[in-house]
């Protein structure tokens, strides 16, 4: 009788979940869009609005692609 001494296979990683990717660019659209609008509305505010609201966009994006990555 032949022995099978083949190990068994781990299935292929996979990409990062769709759902989160989802909700990633949701966060990141929704975060740029309300930071465009105030500054629209409130053109004394644009200048720190925007610095805050692209930190904001930045830091969400980076924190996505961690909790993606982590998974792994």
């Amino acid at each position: 009788m032949p022995v099978n001494n083949q190990q068994p296979q781990q299935p292929a990683p996979q990409g990062p979940d769709p759902m989160q990717t989802l909700l990633l660019v949701l966060v990141v659209v929704l975060v740029l869009g309300g930071t465009s609008y105030v500054c629209v509305a409130h053109p004394s505010l644009a200048a720190p609005i925007a610095a805050v609201g692209g930190v904001g966009a930045a830091l969400a994006a980076a924190f996505g692609a961690v909790v993606a990555n982590r998974r792994r």
